[in-house]
């Protein structure tokens, strides 16, 4: 590609994500889906006008692109959160990916496309979108509700599984041979991480003053130097460049320049992440989507019943009613850029020709579905309440009699059980939609649409 040919494709692809951004904000959609849409049509596998012919043209803008969203998420990234939430928010985090995760691996060994392309799938299943939950919770204005720092926190959680999962993942998926050359290079990298992580929390404070400086201009520099100098060593070491430049903002987030860092990179973040998903969209052949559309029907299902049951478990586990565990459950339902970097991956490791175009379909579907599903979670709450009270009614009637019908107020407790109501369920905490709960609880990104 000449020079004016990259000049033109690069401000082509900017303005068809911009135009494609702002007509999906009129009908409520996350910019995800709709980037990666952008590059479908303007692609070489589309009839119709073709953008760029080859999708590696993109690579390095691409990878750029995915650099600044793993930094920008390390600056946004609390141990604080960790520690608050204590016992009762790892417990929610861990069983929302066992169930999730474990759920992935189950159904990738039943496709039987391989050992390498199940771990990628339990991956995909099991780690949900930070930028969409965040804009979603922004969207719907939940940011006040009590258990939107129990969603956040889950988010959290993910993202540390993710590090290590990415770093044990990518030995694997290389081509490494033989069990000896995936251990050693599974501790090398764990290694690096665990050298970048030392200095997260012990080397701010030096680390601060070597990056400290007034202008603005030196600040980026300075940073964007440091962020994908490491992602590059990262890469060098078996470990994706984007956990690399994830630990670097962990790293920055600690020191006083943080809350600047975290201002300047933002426009970054957005502009080169917006490269990133519509580069993806180049590569998918929508003819190949049809192949995988059962596969991806039965792995979104899959996914509903599975955040169901994690959000019903979790909302059980601090308190909350009927209306929290359906928020927690289809806030939480949302795929998006972790699928992708996976999808990335298995690209780069010439794993099976099938994952990109069923990865590229299931986070389509649940990037649109999560939002429409979460502003309409009261239907979620209905369908709770109604097997909870046929349930209840089943195992509380006496022998020979019908089922003990439902209470009037159709709350998901047993009568009585609980000290707040009439069902067992605080009214506080599962309150109508429009009445907001200060909590201090703040976005880790207040667009949340990367």
């Amino acid at each position: 590609m000449g020079h004016a040919d990259t000049l033109l494709a690069m401000g082509g692809a900017f303005l068809a994500a911009a135009v494609f951004a702002r007509l999906g904000r009129r009908i409520g959609l996350p910019t995800i889906p709709l980037f990666m849409l952008a590059g479908v049509i303007l692609g070489p596998h589309t009839p119709g006008v073709v953008l760029v012919h080859d999708a590696h043209d993109f690579e390095m803008l691409s990878a750029l692109g995915l650099v600044l969203l793993l930094f920008y998420l390390g600056l946004e990234f609390h141990l604080d959160d960790l520690r608050r939430g204590g016992k009762r928010l790892l417990t929610a985090g861990g069983v929302y990916l066992l169930l999730n995760v474990g759920a992935g691996l189950l159904f990738g060994l039943a496709l039987g496309w391989g050992a390498r392309e199940t771990l990628v799938l339990s991956g995909v299943l099991g780690i949900s979108s930070s930028a969409i939950v965040t804009k979603i919770l922004v969207d719907l204005g939940r940011i006040g509700r009590p258990e939107t720092r129990l969603i956040l926190g889950v988010t959290v959680v993910e993202d540390i599984f993710l590090a290590v999962y990415l770093a044990a993942l990518q030995p694997v998926i290389s081509g490494a041979r033989g069990i000896t050359e995936i251990v050693l290079q599974m501790g090398k990298a764990f290694a690096f991480l665990m050298v970048l992580a030392i200095a997260a929390r012990y080397g701010t404070r030096v680390i601060g003053r070597l990056i400290a400086v007034r202008e603005n201009e030196l600040l980026v520099i300075s940073f964007l130097g440091v962020a994908i100098l490491v992602a590059g060593i990262s890469e060098l070491l078996g470990v994706v460049d984007a956990i690399g430049a994830f630990m670097v903002g962990l790293i920055l987030a600690g020191t006083p320049s943080g809350p600047r860092i975290r201002e300047l990179v933002h426009p970054l973040r957005d502009a080169f992440a917006a490269i990133f998903f519509f580069a993806f969209g180049l590569a998918i052949d929508p003819a190949h989507l049809v192949s995988v559309a059962g596969p991806v029907a039965v792995a979104v299902a899959l996914t509903l019943t599975m955040n169901v049951a994690a959000g019903l478990f979790s909302a059980r586990l601090y308190g909350y009613g009927a209306q929290p565990a359906a928020n927690i459950a289809t806030t939480l339902l949302g795929r998006g850029e972790f699928a992708l970097i996976l999808a990335a991956m298995a690209a780069g490791a010439n794993l099976d020709g099938r994952l990109a175009p069923f990865i590229a379909s299931y986070v389509l579907v649940l990037a649109v579905l999560s939002p429409i599903l979460a502003a309409r979670s009261a239907v979620l709450v209905r369908a709770i309440r109604a097997v909870a009270a046929r349930v209840r009614g089943r195992t509380s009637g006496p022998p020979g009699r019908p089922d003990t019908p439902a209470s009037p107020s159709g709350g998901a407790g047993t009568p009585g059980s609980g000290p707040a109501g009439t069902d067992g369920r605080d009214p506080a905490r599962d309150r109508p939609e429009g009445d907001r709960v200060p909590s201090g609880t703040a976005a880790r990104s207040p667009d949340g649409d990367a």
